[in-house]
């Protein structure tokens, strides 16, 4: 139990931020990233004796992508303000994981059931809309109104 508590206080933070630029939330409003930390802390839990001979961090970090990958086509939402919202769930996902984790594309392909072409060019495809975003117009916020001039 104490070093499951190590565990914890060591990565929790780490994953809770992986966690939270996945769902495309921000730090202090992201309630679906505490969600799917809480998932997987316990499932990491529940396999402790097993995972603690390995790499439990890859193990947690892994529930968390898995779990976000198969929920993330029902919750399309971002937060506004977060700086990947212009991006899909795919590749908020796989940009993080990629750039954020240093996760080889050939891991992160095995990972989502992807094959490394298609990890690449979804990881390409991320980075330039980051660094080059479309022109026009910000995608509209719902519920945001206009300042008059």
């Amino acid at each position: 139990m104490r070093e499951f508590e190590a565990f914890v206080a060591g990565a929790g933070g780490r994953l809770l931020w992986t966690a939270t630029l996945i769902t495309g939330e921000v730090a202090d409003d992201n309630p679906r990233a505490r969600r799917l930390l809480a998932s997987a802390l316990a499932r990491t839990y529940a396999s402790w004796d097993r995972v603690q001979k390995g790499d439990p961090y890859d193990h947690a970090r892994g529930h968390l992508a898995t779990r976000f990958a198969h929920s993330a086509w029902r919750h399309h939402t971002t937060h506004p303000d977060s700086p990947l919202a212009r991006l899909t769930p795919q590749e908020r996902l796989i940009l993080v994981l990629r750039h954020h984790e240093g996760i080889a594309e050939e891991q992160i392909a095995a990972l989502l059931g992807l094959s490394p072409e298609r990890a690449r060019a979804i990881c390409h495809r991320a980075t330039t809309n980051l660094l080059h975003p479309p022109r026009g117009p910000a995608p509209m916020v719902r519920g945001a109104k206009a300042v008059p001039s």
